[in-house]
This record gives C-alpha cells, structure tokens and sequence, in this order.
C-alpha cells in the first residue's frame, strides 16, 4: 500500500478558521479561535487520513519572487488582523506538540512548498492529499493527489480528484492556471482579462483547450465586446497565468523522509490544549504517554496510623490534608486525612477523625496554626461532617496561584517539582484520571501519597511565604485572598435557595412559547417538520421559500445561526426559527441545568468559586455558573426569580458597582478630562460620545452613545481596530479613527498605556495597585505578534485586576461590618461586579446605608466609587 502525505496550507486554513469561528480568547487573554479552528482540522485529519507523512506549509512573509513579475501582486489586500496575526506563534506550538512539522521559505508561498512536495511524492509513489481554501491548488490533482477544499467556513470540504473535478468544474487539473489567467482573482489582485468571469471562461477552455488557443483562434470567438477584451488584454492574461503558476521545483531544504509521522505524544498536546483552554478537546487525544514516576527508587515515608490520640502528636504548627478525588468537594467523599509537623507524619482515620472530639477541639482551634491546600475546599469539605475549622494561617494554593497565575497546575506534586522537590507522584499516576479515577486497592499506597503531598505542604512552606514576601504580595495573600477564601467556602457551604416549583413553572412557561412559536413557523411554511432537523428546514427555506443560499454543508443546506442572522430581514420566519432555538437553549442548558443540581433535600444550590483561576485575579463560578445565566432575552432575566431567600420575610439585596473599570482607569491614568466627568457624575458614555464625535451632550443620540460605550469598555480590554469594527458593524478605518479620537480627547489614558508597556517591557510583568502581579514573558519578544499579544494584556491587566481587587476586599470589609453590626444579613454570591445578599426587611434600611458605605470606601480612589442597591423577593426582583 503506497504511504500517505498530508499537506495543510497553514495560512489558508487559518485564515479560513479565524473568520468562521467567533472572536476566542483563553484566560491569559490569548486569542485562540483560528487555533481553535485548525486544531480541529488536524485532529480530523489524524484520526480519518492516518498520514505516513504530513507537513503544514507557511507563508514567509509579504513579498515573494512573484512580486518581481507584478509589483501589486496582492496589492490592496486588508492588513491581516492582529488577533489572527498573533495566533500564528500559538498555532506553530500546537504543531510542535503534536510531532507535526511545519516549514516557509522566504520569497515562496506555501503553495509553492505544496507544490514542490507533492510533486516529489507524486513521483515517488506516495498518495497525497492536500488541504487548502484556495482554489490555485487545484493544479495539483492528479491520480495520486488529491486536493481537499473548504467551502464556506472549515468543517466542510469538497475533496477533487480529476474526475471529480471535470464534473464540477468542467476543466481539467492542467487548465486551472489558464482559468485563473483568463478570470483573475481579485482577492490576490490578479487582473485576468475583465469582464471575464468563471463561467466564460470555462466556456473558451472547452472550446479552445488552453490559453495560447483561445488567443490563436480570436476570429472564432462570438461576442464583438468579448472579443475585444481579450485582445486588450493579452498581456495581462499571460502575466496572471504565470502569477497562479505554482512553483513545483522551489529551493526547500526538506525531503519526505523528515516528513514521516508516526504518531504524536498525547501528554504534550493535552499540555498545550489545557493552557490553551481547549478542554472540549482533551477527549480526542489518543492514548496517555505521560512519563511516570511510579519506578524512580524513592525514600520510604515513615508515617504512623493514629489508633490513639493524644495533646503530644500536635505542636500548634500542622500541616494538614483532607484528600477528595472528586472535583466537586461538596459531594465527594473523603478519602484520607494527613497531618504532618516538626515530629512526625501521621494517617488519620478517616471515621475516628471525623467522629472524635479530640479531633474536632484541635481543628476548632484557632490558637492551633493549620496549613493546608485549598482552605475553602478545606473548609467546606470539613463543614459538611459538623467541624468548622479555623485557625488555617497558610494556603498553599493561594500562595503559588499569587506568585504566578500563569502557571496552569498549583497541586501539591506540580508545585513541588517546580521548586525541585520531585519525591511525589502526579495524582493522575495514583488515582487516574476521568471516568477512571478512583482510590487505590491498595489502601497503603493511599495513604502514602496523601503523606508525601503533606509533608512537602510542610516542608514548601517558608520557602513560598518568602517568595511573597520577596514579590511585595504578601499582604495581599494574608489581607485579601486568605480571609476571602473563607468568606467564599462559608457563602458556599450555606449555598442559594432555589424556588425548584417556580423553575419547573418556567420549564412548563418555555414549552408553551416553543410550542407556539413552532406552529407559527408551521403556519409561515406552509407544512409540518421536524425543526430541529436541518435536513428538513433547509429545503423548506432555500426551495420553498427560495431564500438566497448562503452555506452548503455535505449534506445539504446549513441553517446555522450565523446563516440565519444574514437572512433575518428576508423573511419573518428566520427571526421566529432564531428564537425558538434561543429559548431551547435556554430550557434545555439552563433551566433543567440548574434543576440538575438543586441539592434535593435543602432546594439549595452550591456553586463553587474559583479562587485560583484567572489571570485578572477574577472570581468565577462553577456547578452551576452562575455568573453566565443569560439576562440579555428577558426569559433569560427571569430564571433568577427562581433565586429566594432561605427564610420567611426576608428579601434579596443585590449591590453592584457602577462602571467600575472605568473609574480604575480614570485613577490609574489620572486622567484630568476622565477624573472630571466622574466627580462631576457625568454620564460617561455620552461625554465621550460628545468627544469622538465633536458635538455637544445634548446632542449626542443613542447611536453615538452606544457607539461611545464599545469604545470605553474596548479601550479597557486593549481592542484594536478590527476587534471594535467587528463590535459595532463598522470598517476598520472607521473603527481606528474612533480610537484616535478617543485617545486625543483622553490623553493621560494613552500616556498611562505607553508607560505601563514600557514598564512591563523592563520588569517582565504587570501589577495591580494591590500587588497582584501577572507576568508577560513576551513583551520583549522579536516575534511581533507574540509581543502584540503581551502588550494588549499588559494594557488591560491593572484595570481589570484593580476591579476585581476592589470588589474582593470590599466582600471582607462587609463581611466584617455584617458581623460587628450583629446583623443576620448574609452574602450568598458573587457575580462580576455584584454582590448578592438575603436579609431580613427589618434589616433593610441599615442594609442600604452600610452595603453603599463599605463598597463606595474600600479603597481610596480619585474618583468615587458609585455603587447601585435594589432589593426584593427574587434575585430578579432586586435588579
């Protein structure tokens, strides 16, 4: 059987991924979607094609020797956009992970190297396939060269051979470059002959063979206009013909022998896809390789089973873990319970532990110190059998997240190696990994590992407390994010009522409306479907209804959203099919999600906090989120009237901060014009609407405003000028003119973005005005779009750190005020900017006064903190 050579047209396929998926970004602020995209094709290619040989091909740069032929060659093309360009890099690390060699050659095109390969392969035997979205390559076919094409988006192709591309196309593979001779292309600025389209083309090849024929044989051609044009335009035809010409003998410096693949490393790439974010794809990597540890000939651990207790075993400096495998630590069980001090290390019982005073009276203690992994796990896991622990002073997951957010594994065993202490197996290596995690048969290899993870918790201690100490972030681990952590675990612990009848009612409510919107869709179709079948409604929109076709797949018509968003204005039936889809989603994700997880004896639902996650230093929330119910469609909104208090007579109160990334900017900018509309309590959208566009307030229209606040939440979040056209539907020139003006009316805001790059570029990384740091390793890269990526993180990373800073301490100085002020009021969650409260209605009157007072003054700020409160039954009733 002949071997297989694949052959990927990198910036094609890219480029192709890029404008087809939405704009991605991963949680270091990376944009991830043409990554995204191509990672896809190439796993679908590994796992289908199962190529002997493979290689992706680049393009080297601008200018190519086709450019000595036609200096506009490519003339007039867009400038690639940034977040495309800088995905380049990320994309090129993927493919080393996955063993996939890549090659450019500078003055050739990636077709060019295509070209050369297959053409070698070709004549050696192999089969080849190509992968591309441009049509030039179709001068490849051949019987051993196949050429798969995307159409409309990346996931559907058309693969020609020759005979399949006689009967699409009707030309032969030798005729392509005379088509393209004769029709142009415009998207490479191309000239051809104009007026001269595909199908006129193809027309003189059938009737002519090739181009020297058509222009041998002028007299016969029909058509005096037709005829005239080529014969104007002969020069042109024969230059464009050379420019589509794909080299098949280019200088490369690669032989098909460096091109065999025989298989890819599964523990680099899901390396890679984990900080990438790419978690829907972890689970088509084949196999785990990952290299164990299991043989190295470690050091026996002396540890003791405790059968009895006694005040000797502790010293009032213990380092202790409570072992879950589960993720989800309000469920799991506990599997071990490890201390370990200056003395010894010891097993706890599990059943001795948590049924024993002695144990309970040493965990209740808060003159006994306790260091331990996760303190909110911690807290939590322990609350749940009766024993609220206190007197945690050191967090080691806190602790290293602090010191490098980036890294994407703060486990004991990954911090450890880190720090060179490599005595200690992966939990993966232990207990698996997925569905096939579990605890050991072996209850002394259990025990073991649970051991050693305390023990290096005891002995990484001072050394990670320095390093805080070292970094200026010690207050902000001991002062914000410790006392935060048990703020967090007490909120999640208590957990949020859910009202489980009214969300059923919603489930019935949603029924009722799909059912209505679909035989309203019935009734404008003229027929009954099944609707959620696109092999159904595709002809009854693009036949029946004859609206203009904008995307076929393989098997038929696509009717996805972004098709149907282009024809929403075409017919009243796409918005109704828009809809029915958008509350399907919403029935079916978030309202029997949420049922899903309703804990059945309490009605109360306990989401988890990620404390240790994002970049920015932001909370988020998971099983379920609750900072992603959708509130943009009003049956959106309306799930959170399924939130209630957990008490009669009581009320929920929510208190959120006013734009509060745009008053850390005015801070951090010290922005005079900025500085003064807020102390002022300007409307900040209208100001700078009245500023981009040059008119006065008053006549500023809701169209400039919304205009306006693109622009102010852009610039927070370094947009460039394709990311805010995309936003509002405009061109990028438009866009970036916007932009100017912003930063010309906003001076101090330009100089606070050039002076923060400038100090990330020496020191490497960025901080918050509390110290929370987040390192950019590429702000001084040569590669520039590594280096474009690093500096639009470094622009947004303060503000958007600040915020989230600003609204943490603000949660520990109410949870402070709550209690000195002996109130019953309690914080239940966090979303974004807003903190939700139940409490009673007595309470209410001092609730206002004291939530406003502490949010407004948690921090001192040259402008004020503007803080929103509104109250009711429902969470949706205090919004």
């Amino acid at each position: 059987m002949a071997e297989k050579l694949v052959l990927i047209d990198g910036n094609s396929i890219a480029y192709r991924a890029f404008f087809a998926l939405p704009l991605l970004n991963n949680d270091k602020g990376v944009y991830t979607n043409a990554v995204y995209g191509f990672t896809t094709i190439l796993l679908k290619v590994l796992e289908e094609d199962n190529p002997d040989h493979i290689l992706v091909a680049f393009d080297a740069g601008k200018t190519t020797f086709r450019h000595a032929t036609y200096k506009e060659y490519k003339g007039g093309r867009q400038k690639t956009p940034p977040e495309l360009s800088e995905q380049f890099p990320v994309l090129k690390e993927v493919l080393d992970a996955f063993s996939v060699p890549h090659y450019q050659l500078e003055q050739y095109e990636a077709d060019d190297i295509i070209g050369t390969l297959a053409t070698k392969a070709d004549d050696e035997g192999y089969e080849v396939k190509v992968i591309s979205g441009d049509k030039d390559l179709l001068q490849l076919v051949s019987p051993n060269i196949n050429v798969a094409l995307t159409k409309k988006g990346i996931t559907n192709v058309d693969t020609y051979d020759p005979s399949f591309m006689e009967e699409k196309m009707g030309i032969r593979p030798d005729q392509v470059i005379d088509l393209k001779a004769l029709m142009g292309d415009s998207s490479d600025n191309i000239p051809g002959v104009p007026g001269v389209g595909e199908k006129t083309a193809v027309k003189l090849l059938k009737q002519f063979d090739t181009l020297e024929h058509v222009f041998e044989n002028l007299g016969e051609i029909s058509g005096k206009k037709l005829k005239e044009k080529l014969e104007n335009h002969k020069e042109d035809a024969f230059m464009s013909r050379k420019l589509v010409t794909i080299e098949r003998n280019a200088p490369i410096e690669i032989g098909l022998k460096e091109l065999a693949f025989p298989s890819y490393e599964s523990h680099k790439v899901s390396q890679v896809f984990k900080e990438l974010g790419f978690q829907s794809l972890l689970g088509r990597i084949a196999g785990d390789k990952a290299e164990s540890d299991s043989d190295k000939d470690w050091e026996a651990v002396d540890y003791e089973i405790v059968d009895e207790w006694n005040n000797d075993m502790f010293t009032g400096k213990e380092a202790l873990i409570v072992e879950m495998l589960q993720e989800n630590y309000h469920v799991a069980p506990v599997e071990a319970i490890a201390v370990v001090n200056e003395k010894k290390k010891y097993i706890l019982p599990l059943e001795q532990a948590l049924n024993s005073d002695m144990f309970k009276d040493w965990a209740e203690d808060p003159d006994q110190e306790k260091w331990v992994f996760d303190a909110k796990k911690t807290l939590v896991a322990l609350l749940r059998y009766g024993i609220h622990i206190k007197g945690i002073s050191f967090d080691l997951l806190l602790a290293s997240y602090l010191i490098n957010p980036s890294e994407n594994n703060h486990d004991i065993p990954a911090i450890s190696h880190r720090l060179g202490e490599t005595e200690v197996k992966y939990d993966e290596e232990v207990y698996g990994k997925g569905a096939k995690m579990k605890c050991p048969d072996d209850e002394e290899v259990l025990h073991e590992h649970v051991v050693r993870k305390a023990g290096l918790l005891y002995k990484c201690k001072n050394q990670i407390e320095e390093k805080l100490k070292e970094n200026a972030q010690y207050e902000l681990y001991k002062d914000l994010e410790m006392p935060l952590a048990l703020i967090l675990g007490r909120m999640e612990h208590e957990g949020v009522q859910v009202d489980v009848e009214r969300l059923k009612e919603m489930e019935s409510e949603l029924e009722g409306r799909l059912q209505a919107i679909k035989r309203e869709i019935f009734e404008l179709a003229g027929e009954t479907f099944n609707l959620n079948s696109p092999k159904q409604l595709g002809p009854i929109l693009f036949e029946k209804l004859d609206l203009p076709v904008i995307k076929k797949t393989k098997t038929g018509y696509s009717t996805s959203a972004d098709v149907l968003e282009q024809l929403e204005d075409q017919h009243e039936i796409i918005p109704k099919i828009l809809l029915y889809r958008q509350l399907g989603k919403l029935q079916s994700t978030y309202i029997e999600g949420l049922l899903k997880v309703v804990k059945k004896d309490t009605n109360k639902i306990h989401t988890r906090f990620n404390q240790a996650l994002t970049q920015t230093g932001r909370l988020s929330s998971i099983d379920p989120n609750l900072q992603n119910i959708p509130i943009r469609l009003e049956e959106g909104r309306k799930i959170r009237q399924a939130f209630i208090p957990s008490k009669e007579g009581w009320v929920m109160f929510s208190s959120d901060y006013s734009q509060i990334e745009l008053r850390v900017l005015a801070h951090m900018a010290e922005d005079e014009k900025l500085i003064a509309a807020f102390r002022e309590g300007q409307d900040i959208h209208t100001q700078t609407a009245s500023e981009v566009f040059g008119v006065s307030g008053e006549e500023v229209t809701s169209e400039m405003r919304r205009q306006a606040k693109a622009v102010n939440f852009g610039i927070v979040y370094g947009i460039s000028d394709y990311g805010l056209s995309q936003s509002l539907g405009i061109t990028r020139k438009e866009a970036q003119a916007y932009i100017d003006r912003y930063f010309a009316s906003y001076p101090g805001v330009k100089n606070y973005m050039d002076e923060t790059v400038a100090q990330a570029k020496q020191s490497g990384y960025v901080t918050t005005f509390m110290n929370r740091r987040r390192y950019l390793p590429d702000m001084n890269s040569r590669n520039f779009n590594k280096r474009n990526a690093a500096v639009r993180t470094a622009m947004n990373t303060p503000i958007q750190g600040s915020a989230a800073d600003i609204i943490k301490k603000a949660m520990i100085d109410l949870e402070q005020r709550l209690k000195e002020e002996n109130l019953k009021s309690t914080m239940l969650l966090q979303v974004h900017d807003e903190l939700i409260l139940e409490a009673p209605e007595n309470e209410i009157e001092q609730l206002k006064e004291m939530v406003a007072s502490v949010m407004e003054h948690t921090v001192d700020l040259s402008v004020p903190l503007k803080v929103d409160y509104s109250y009711g039954a429902t969470w949706y009733d205090a919004k």
